[in-house]
């Protein structure tokens, strides 16, 4: 099989196809990727919810080429797509994806802001990681993840090449499996052929983003 169809199995996982409901909120998690508050933003322009969260500061793919946390960057999106400031809220601190939530609900309550159900905003390949997380920090909470509807194909850009979104869905795919153990995340079933792909890409080099 070659390396794009390796590749597109892991990606075609990582995505839950979940249904678009309206919600409390919606929460926007931050990352390198700005069509993630682009489309935080539009869920909100088409009422899915009254209120907006971006949550971020600076991770892996950012501390070295942003100088302001994700989570503004990201906030800046959605004002300049006409979304008033008092519908924002901005979790600014996290630097993974436990913190994204913990400290989203952390600001909640601060805020005395009750959800029954709330919207997450990821990347397309991190849907089923975000999920995972999700339910083991905060497991009573109703949650619908999306992402920018994007193939595998149209998702690279300038600052993140082909070669580099497959190392990261490698990655993203030994979390799934290691982290439950560590206590990071609920357990998910990892098909044979989605774990087979990954195994051929480990082999042939898709190494840069695992955890050693």
């Amino acid at each position: 099989m070659k390396t794009d169809q390796l590749a597109q199995l892991i990606w075609d996982y990582h995505h839950l196809n979940h249904k678009l409901e309206k919600a409390d909120c919606i929460l926007a998690l931050g990352s390198h990727d700005l069509r993630v508050a682009e489309k935080g933003a539009q869920l909100f322009l088409d009422k899915y919810a009254p209120l907006l969260i971006f949550s971020g500061g600076l991770g892996n793919l950012t501390e070295n080429t942003w100088h302001e946390p994700e989570a503004d960057k990201f906030a800046q999106i959605a004002i300049n797509m006409g979304i008033p400031k008092n519908k924002i809220l901005i979790e600014n601190k996290s630097t993974n994806t436990g913190e994204n939530i913990k400290f989203t609900r952390e600001l909640l309550a601060k805020h005395h802001i009750k959800t029954k159900k709330i919207i997450v905003v990821q990347k397309p390949y991190m849907e089923r990681r975000t999920y995972a997380t999700f339910k083991k920090v905060w497991p009573n909470k109703k949650i619908i993840i999306t992402s920018p509807q994007i193939s595998f194909e149209e998702y690279p850009t300038k600052e993140i090449s082909k070669k580099d979104v497959i190392n990261i869905i490698v990655g993203d795919l030994q979390r799934l499996k290691i982290y439950p153990s560590r206590g990071f995340q609920i357990s998910q079933e990892i098909p044979d052929d989605v774990w087979d792909a990954y195994k051929q890409l480990v082999k042939i080099g898709y190494t840069k983003h695992l955890i050693k």
